[in-house]
């Protein structure tokens, strides 16, 4: 009956959560800068009548749900913020301020968090122990799960474990996707400065070219995943800007390059970025040059817990049915600061489906006409509260 009773709910207040989404849609905020987002969160939550929390990492919010029976403790989150993107998306509710956008769907996790707070205060009364509705900031790059894991989210009372959803373009709206083990990588970033020698075009040979050397050291990277590391070993590295000079006729002092490196595996991690420094180094110090390398490690692995997904994935048949649970085998080389949750706490991360091509909507997450076919915001409403009903009466 409590499957039914979700679903119920879930469909009454649809509506209501559809024009949610679409006005945080309109007003996206970057990271920590979610001062409107999060008021918004809090006066929701104190309406329903749940304990709230703000000021978490600067914007962060928890809410609290107590249900006055002893018993285990489960947090929910979602992610609050923005992306800086130009949309292009020709709708009523698209972005109102200019170079900033909701393109990775965290308008849709606000909702659906808010939605599945709704449904699980109107069954309080079947729940045993509490929930914890986490509102992150600054999941885009800055990292806002760490800074309000250390100001002790997870503890008092002490999480036992920890789910969040992503929209997932690549999946139908009306599936979900779940995997185990590995499911997003580490997206760490670096920046190499070539120093060489300026000079006149017309005279290279007095120079130290830092164009050239960059030249070298971009091709020479791409032979650490293909004849360094084992083809096994799932890992990306990639140059994705090289700015250098300023003119036709005059070769510059510096070349800068900047990139990413990820990979699944805590120890290649580590030894990538030594990798890089001892290929581009000896390629630089070789040529005449000399460098600088800012490496940045940013978010671990996203490593979903076995026994938590086998109980997300049962809890989403209940709600869409055993043939609209996929289980995937491919992680995904994006990133999430959902990792540190699951550093500490049983954790799952859960692939929401989102794309209806025949209503053309597919395209892909930060992309300036990424949107949602918005049935997928009762989906994983029902979901979350499913979850979080079922691990705390299990």
């Amino acid at each position: 009956m409590t499957t039914q009773e979700i679903r119920n709910i879930s469909r009454q207040i649809e509506n209501k959560l559809i024009s949610i989404r679409r006005k945080l849609h309109m007003h996206p905020e970057l990271a920590f800068e979610e001062a409107e987002t999060s008021r918004f969160i809090c006066n929701y939550l104190k309406e329903l009548g749940i304990e709230v929390t703000d000021n978490i990492a600067k914007t962060g919010v928890v809410g609290l749900i107590r249900s006055g029976y002893p018993g285990k403790t489960i947090a929910l989150r979602a992610d609050m913020d923005a992306l800086p993107i130009l949309e292009e998306n020709n709708c009523a509710y698209a972005s109102t301020i200019p170079g900033k956008m909701h393109a990775c769907g965290h308008d849709v996790h606000v909702t659906c968090l808010l939605g599945a707070a709704e449904v699980l205060m109107r069954l309080k009364d079947k729940i045993k122990g509490n929930i914890k509705l986490i509102f992150q900031p600054a999941e885009e790059g800055a990292g806002g799960a760490l800074p309000m894991i250390e100001e002790g989210i997870l503890s008092n009372p002490s999480v036992d474990a920890c789910i969040a959803a992503h929209v997932w373009p690549e999946v139908p709206v009306g599936k979900i996707e779940v995997k185990q083990g590995p499911i997003m990588a580490s997206p760490d970033d670096f920046e190499l400065i070539i120093k060489g020698k300026g000079g006149h075009g017309a005279e290279p040979h007095a120079t130290v070219d830092p164009i050239s050397i960059g030249c070298q050291v971009v091709n020479a990277l791409q032979t650490i995943v293909s004849r360094r590391m084992d083809p096994l070993m799932p890992a990306v590295i990639s140059i994705c800007s090289f700015q250098s000079g300023s003119c036709t006729n005059v070769i510059p002092d510096i070349a800068v390059l900047k990139g990413t490196a990820r990979t699944f595996d805590p120890a290649m991690r580590k030894k990538m970025a030594d990798m890089i420094e001892e290929i581009a180094g000896g390629i630089i110090k070789a040529m005449g040059g000399d460098y600088e390398l800012n490496y940045r490690y940013l978010y671990p692995p996203t490593i979903n817990d076995s026994t938590i997904t086998n109980m997300l994935a049962a809890s989403a048949v209940k709600i869409v049915g055993a043939e609209n649970v996929l289980w995937s085998e491919k992680p995904s080389m994006s990133g999430e600061d959902f990792a540190y949750f699951a550093e500490r706490v049983p954790s799952s991360l859960f692939r929401l489906g989102c794309s209806n091509p025949a209503k053309g909507i597919s395209a892909s997450l930060h992309s300036p006409t990424f949107d949602v076919d918005e049935k997928c915001i009762a989906i994983g409403t029902s979901v979350l509260a499913q979850f979080a009903l079922d691990f705390l009466n299990q």
